[in-house]
């Protein structure tokens, strides 16, 4: 499952193993193959002992001095033995002189021809021919047989393999596209899709939903001073911060655009909301990350604003209508951390306006109290 802080991505794994490239492209000669080879001199009895004992026997070879002279298959000879006289035509004869009433053409394959190639070779063959068993040849004077439905059976778990490829690559396509490329936190696009999800699924309900906006403190002079480079390993360290906060049941982080963050807290209520959000803001600054342009301190600081759809209680729902209706109250109470004095966290509430808090374990102060 995806995320930083462990939430997943609309359950896309991103974890899967790889799949075995390898398979993908298997010879005949990695299959399992039949060894039966009978002299032409023999009568047909001895084959049909051999077909007798081994039920799964597709064919034998025939050899002429140790050579390789061609093949019979199992359904060719039992077709000649149950014509009329055909035992007693065939039974207690060469096999030289059997072959020479079913002389078809045989289909001989290097055993490096790869599955899929010698598939669909085979199925090229006259409709009576197509079952018939492939003769793989390896060296002078060894050659094996392949039964035609084990060759389909390894192309069918071919295209199985290729099947889930597809599906993980599609995955990984679909992850991708989910995260922002410099902090590989969700990006503004899966945080659009989560947050309308999560509002369509909490607003019937008793439970609340917190949004966090977060904003990198005087991050235009971090840049003007360290350098681009140095800015995005900042972004990279704030997002890693405010995930590593976070657990897999408390929310998701994204990265709303340039400096800014946004944390959704499904289920969480305001008072959650202001802890979450104050343990952001102290992890930060435990980094130490230097910042000696910033007017609030030698280090990077964050800004934060909360605001929460309290869905059980209709006086709050009649302001908070929309998803939209959350996010500005939220971004209007960020831009009030950053209005008095950054490197805070101020609640939006319909109860006290704005709530600016420097200890939730201490006190709740109006912020309109101390401007």
């Amino acid at each position: 499952m995806l995320s930083c802080n462990g939430f997943e991505l609309y359950n896309l794994c991103p974890n899967s193993t790889s799949m075995p490239y390898s398979d993908l492209s298997p010879t005949l000669e990695e299959q399992f193959l039949y060894d039966c080879q009978v002299d032409i001199s023999e009568r047909g009895e001895v084959v049909a002992k051999f077909f007798n004992s081994n039920p799964l026997l597709p064919g034998v070879i025939l050899t002429e001095n140790q050579e390789f002279f061609g093949m019979i298959s199992r359904q060719r000879f039992l077709q000649r033995l149950s014509r009329p006289y055909g035992i007693e035509l065939f039974s207690k004869r060469p096999l030289k002189v059997l072959y020479r009433w079913e002389n078809k053409e045989i289909l001989i394959l290097e055993g490096s021809t790869p599955i899929l190639e010698a598939t669909q070779t085979a199925l090229q063959r006259l409709p009576d021919l197509v079952y018939e068993p492939i003769v793989v040849k390896f060296e002078p004077h060894i050659y094996r047989l392949i039964d035609m439905y084990q060759l389909l059976i390894a192309q069918s778990k071919i295209h199985q393999l290729w099947n889930k490829i597809l599906q993980q690559l599609y995955q990984e396509l679909q992850i991708q596209a989910s995260l922002d490329g410099l902090t590989q936190v969700p990006n503004r696009r899966f945080f659009d899709q989560y947050f309308d999800q999560q509002w369509s699924k909490l607003k019937f309900t008793e439970f609340p939903l917190s949004l966090i906006f977060s904003d990198v403190d005087y991050f235009k002079k971090y840049n003007d001073t360290y350098g681009h480079q140095a800015g995005d390993d900042c972004l990279k360290q704030v997002a890693q911060v405010i995930a590593q906060t976070l657990t897999s049941e408390q929310g998701l982080v994204a990265r709303y655009g340039g400096e800014e963050f946004v944390v959704i807290l499904p289920k969480i209520d305001q008072e959650q909301a202001i802890l979450i959000a104050e343990k952001i803001r102290d992890h930060l600054q435990a980094l130490q990350i230097d910042h000696q342009s910033s007017s609030v301190s030698a280090y990077v600081t964050l800004s934060l604003g909360i605001a929460t759809a309290e869905f059980g209680n209709p006086e709050t729902m009649k302001t908070i209508k929309t998803p939209g209706d959350l996010i500005v109250l939220a971004d209007q109470a960020l831009y009030q951390a950053k209005n008095q004095g950054r490197n805070r966290v101020v609640c939006s509430s319909l109860r006290h306006p704005y709530l600016w808090v420097t200890n939730p374990a201490i006190s709740l102060k109006n912020s309109r109290k101390d401007s």
